[in-house]
């Protein structure tokens, strides 16, 4: 989680456009997806994508897609403010449901928790939903930790960057375009 990602670099854009509580809200946007990746986990994704890999191929090229586009959206958009937001910022609800689209079409997201949480459950311990829902609520209040505090600080640097037009724009540029080249090494993985 400590590891810049997609998630983390959307974060971080929303937080600098829009405050420290624009980045709290994409954060939450982020732990509800992450909270449907483990309810998919624990009904057994794992086995779909062991059957049909083109299904995961599917989910990881829609993904590409959806950081290319967010990449061009923030190259398009740099320095300005984002369409649907008022003099404050992002709006809440398009920061969260972006949040949440983030990292629902993030396909190393998927793949880390539909291969990593199963490997700590033990039928054995008792009931299998319920550890599930133990160690995704663990990962869910982790990556709360780190993208909350990764927004909040974002927040506050943006703050000091709105009144730098100029450097606002080039960091817009420089973060859309790591999106864009997230989205390509994405889509050309095998």
């Amino acid at each position: 989680m400590i590891a810049p990602g997609p998630d983390m670099l959307f974060v971080l854009s929303c937080g600098m456009r829009g405050g420290p509580r624009a980045g709290l809200v994409a954060t939450a946007g982020l732990a509800t997806s992450e909270a449907v990746h483990v309810l998919v986990a624990a009904a057994g994704l794992t086995a779909l994508f062991t059957a049909v890999p083109e299904a995961f191929t599917a989910l990881r090229i829609a993904g590409a897609v959806y950081l290319a586009y967010l990449g061009i959206q923030m190259i398009r958009q740099r320095g300005e403010m984002i369409p649907g937001t008022d003099a404050a910022g992002v709006s809440g609800r398009r920061a969260y449901l972006s949040g949440f689209l983030t990292n629902l079409s993030n396909p190393k997201m998927i793949a880390f928790t539909v291969a990593f949480l199963p490997q700590f459950v033990d039928p054995a311990l008792g009931s299998v939903w319920v550890q599930f829902a133990v160690l995704g609520l663990i990962l869910i209040v982790l990556e709360f930790l780190v993208d909350g505090a990764v927004g909040v600080f974002a927040g506050k640097i943006g703050t000091w960057l709105r009144h730098r037009r100029t450097l606002s724009r080039r960091i817009d540029t420089v973060t859309g375009g790591i999106l864009i080249a997230l989205g390509l090494r994405l889509a050309a993985e095998q």
